[in-house]
């Protein structure tokens, strides 16, 4: 008895000691989970009830050398579409959503696959609900399917750029539908329109999206991209850095409103050597014709002051996306209002000249002395390679290089240019950067040609080098393609005594703060100015003075093909040239001037070129140049200010119409002789013309499933609700604000702007 009473006191005291050491491991297991890693246990809780919205960064500014403005940003209101939760919302108000399927590569193989019906959600339980408030728009359904299939995580964007009326609309009701959003995003404004449309650019969607990227958020608003020229080239120091949007969620995974908000950081402003003045002169002279480039350059440190090109457009037809149709339109244009005329390679004519005289006084050639007869013409082989003065029946005579350049002499020059030989031509040339690309890094910049026996061998193997070909390019014809930038910084070379600079576009780019911001390198994003080469290594001063001074005849004495250049106010020196050009299978002349002044300290380097010129370069783009540098010139002294305004695109309504002289009500040039040369008719060179294949974000028409039956029509059939809608509309849910008065409409953005 007594035993059994011990065994039964043992076997309790063994029992409460095993609970004894249960209730300690699992306190020691209770201190572990809360107390040990209770902060880690609480991220992930707080994780796991919150959502988080990607918020686009804020592009910087594009301001010209002087600080003024010509791209900024702007409010855009877009009603989106969040697809995933568009599914959930019909899931719970409707039942389960309709199906499809589709084929899809599965590991290399196809697979009949299903998805929710994503055309048939927007149809039938949300455009009957924004057709309603009279809210629907017509979409492209193909489009919103692919985007479900491919891009879930991206909001769908419905209605772009909405106005201020739709966007109360959206405000003032509560449109019961989970999914539906009114994003406010930035987006680009081009502040005076077209003006240095072919500079700026414009920006676009991205064409791929960072899945990676877009993996980190719950909801994923993606940054614009720079499509073309400087939004491209500088992109990014324009892109900013995104912010972020924190959501509550509630238990059953409902976004109740916002926690807070990391907001995004704006890009750098990059400020461009342009001169808002000098590129309204420039555009402005311009649009007398209706296909030419021109390009105004300072000779001291190859700033490009002005890039002009016409036709040209507006680049906010692309802002947030430019319509199918007026793409189309853009494309379809026979003037080719995208092509940037300015960096397209043409055939100079007798501007090349310059590269030719200089080419005879490097080295041991020394032909500064040398004379030619001009007899009308030259024969080499079995071509007579006539000068343009036989058409007028008379010859130029025994004549030197300066007088040469002033009367452009053809028959002097192909044998001056013999004399120097091809391969000098060919130095010279490209140490002036003939024929090689610029550095500018502009959307479709062509680099044109410099033609030698090297360049013949790889292009046209069959054909052989010789005195004809030489005599071709020694004129600027033949093979010989220059683009009005190039030829800018060849005779900024001659106007400042020798130094070639490489363009530069970007004077500085600057942080929020102002302060510089530095590359990858550790060297400033907008790099100083940089010499190509020297000329004064190879020709001495004198003899460069002597081809500045037959550029000084060409515009100030009697005789000289470029008298209409001439100023009363400041002394000019330039370069008429005429050629003829094959663009497309069509023949067409081309008209070419090119002047730098003040003639003694040259501040400025003025090319003009022209296409489908019946007349001369110096009756067709020798007063477009002058009118640019005059006005320009008169700028500098006070005497004339040019109003910075909006420009609506230039576009002639027959681009292809034949141009035979050009003047301007109250010019004070236009004073000289009309002696000027013509094209050699028997030379066409094929012209390259500067590729517009820059990819924008393309808005396409509606189809057949997105259009929407307005109010009249035959309604549209709903789904039967199953279960209560919720109160709060998904945009009032994701930001957590509450149902107000809508408020005042903003004043609309000036269109119209001025600066001094």
């Amino acid at each position: 008895m007594k035993r059994s009473r011990l065994t039964s006191r043992i076997r309790i005291q063994f029992l409460g000691l095993l609970m004894l050491l249960g209730m300690g491991a699992l306190g020691l297991k209770l201190w572990w989970i809360q107390v040990a890693h209770g902060a880690e246990w609480t991220a992930q809780l707080r994780g796991s009830s919150q959502a988080t919205v990607r918020i686009p960064s804020v592009r910087g500014e594009i301001k010209d050398r002087n600080g003024v403005t010509l791209v900024q940003n702007r409010a855009s209101y877009e009603v989106d579409f969040y697809l995933p939760e568009m599914v959930k919302g019909f899931r719970e108000r409707f039942g389960p959503p309709p199906l499809t399927e589709y084929r899809a590569i599965i590991n290399g193989m196809p697979k009949d696959q299903k998805e929710p019906d994503i055309i048939k959600i927007v149809n039938g339980g949300i455009v009957p609900r924004l057709n309603d408030l009279d809210l629907a728009r017509d979409y492209n359904a193909a489009k919103l399917e692919r985007h479900f299939r491919n891009d879930t995580e991206v909001p769908f964007s419905y209605i772009k750029d909405i106005d201020f009326p739709t966007m109360a609309k959206f405000s003032e009701h509560d449109v019961g539908l989970p999914g539906v959003d009114i994003a406010i995003k930035p987006v680009r404004s081009y502040v005076y329109g077209a003006l240095a449309a072919h500079i700026l650019g414009y920006v676009g969607m991205p064409d791929d999206i960072d899945k990676e990227e877009a993996r980190k958020f719950t909801f994923f608003q993606q940054d614009v991209e720079g499509k073309s020229n400087i939004e491209r080239k500088m992109d990014e120091y324009l892109r900013g850095k995104p912010g972020v949007r924190y959501l509550r969620k509630n238990a059953k995974g409902t976004i109740e409103g916002a926690l807070h908000e990391d907001p995004p950081q704006q890009g750098a402003n990059v400020f461009l050597t342009i001169d808002a003045r000098i590129q309204s002169i420039a555009e402005e002279a311009l649009r007398v014709v209706s296909r030419a480039g021109a390009v105004v350059v300072d000779p001291n440190n190859g700033n490009v002051l002005a890039m002009a090109s016409v036709p040209s457009f507006d680049p906010n037809t692309f802002i947030p996306s430019i319509k199918a149709k007026d793409w189309k339109a853009l494309q379809k244009d026979e003037a080719d209002p995208l092509v940037n005329r300015a960096i397209s390679a043409l055939p100079p004519g007798s501007t090349f000249k310059l590269i030719t005289s200089l080419a005879g006084l490097r080295g041991t050639k020394n032909l500064a002395n040398a004379h030619y007869s001009c007899g009308g013409g030259v024969s080499y082989g079995d071509h007579f390679f006539a000068c343009w003065v036989a058409q007028k029946h008379y010859t130029h005579g025994n004549i030197g290089l300066v007088d040469a350049i002033k009367v452009s002499c053809d028959s002097f020059f192909y044998q001056y240019g013999n004399a120097a030989g091809i391969q000098s031509i060919d130095h010279i040339g490209k140490m002036l950067g003939i024929g090689e690309e610029s550095g500018l890094q502009l959307s479709g910049e062509q680099s044109g040609n410099m033609p030698g026996p090297e360049w013949m061998q790889i292009h046209h193997p069959q054909e052989r080098w010789s005195q004809a070909q030489t005599a071709n390019v020694s004129i600027g014809q033949g093979y010989t393609l220059v683009s009005p930038l190039q030829l800018g910084m060849a005779y900024a070379t001659i106007a400042n005594g020798g130094v070639c600079y490489y363009p530069r576009l970007i004077d500085r780019v600057l942080r929020q703060d102002g302060s510089p911001v530095i590359d990858d390198q550790g060297n400033p994003a907008a790099p100083p100015p940089r010499a190509r080469s020297d000329l004064r290594q190879e020709i001495s001063p004198d003899q460069i003075e002597l081809v500045r001074k037959g550029f000084w005849k060409v515009v100030n004495e009697e005789g000289g093909t470029g008298g209409r250049a001439r100023l009363k106010d400041w002394v000019v020196a330039g370069k008429t040239g005429t050629a003829q050009a094959t663009e497309r299978g069509h023949e067409e002349n081309v008209a070419w001037f090119a002047c730098f002044a003040p003639y003694d300290h040259p501040k400025y380097v003025v090319v003009v070129m022209v296409q489908g010129a019946s007349g001369h370069g110096g009756e067709v783009a020798g007063p477009i140049a002058t009118r640019i540098l005059e006005r320009t010139l008169a700028e500098d002294d006070g005497k004339f200010d040019m109003q910075v305004a909006w420009l609506a695109p230039a576009h002639h309504p027959n681009p292809l119409q034949l141009i035979k002289a050009v003047s301007y009500p109250g010019s004070g040039g236009n004073l000289g002789s009309e002696d000027e040369e013509g094209a050699d008719q028997s030379q066409a060179a094929a012209a390259q013309m500067a590729s517009s294949d820059a990819s924008p974000d393309v808005e396409p028409e509606a189809d057949s499933q997105g259009q929407v039956r307005r109010h009249g029509a035959a309604p549209v059939a709903r789904a039967v609700p199953v279960a209560a809608p919720q109160s709060r509309s998904f945009f009032e849910r994701l930001f957590g604000i509450r149902r107000q008065q809508a408020p005042a409409p903003p004043p609309p953005p000036a269109r119209r702007r001025q600066v001094r």
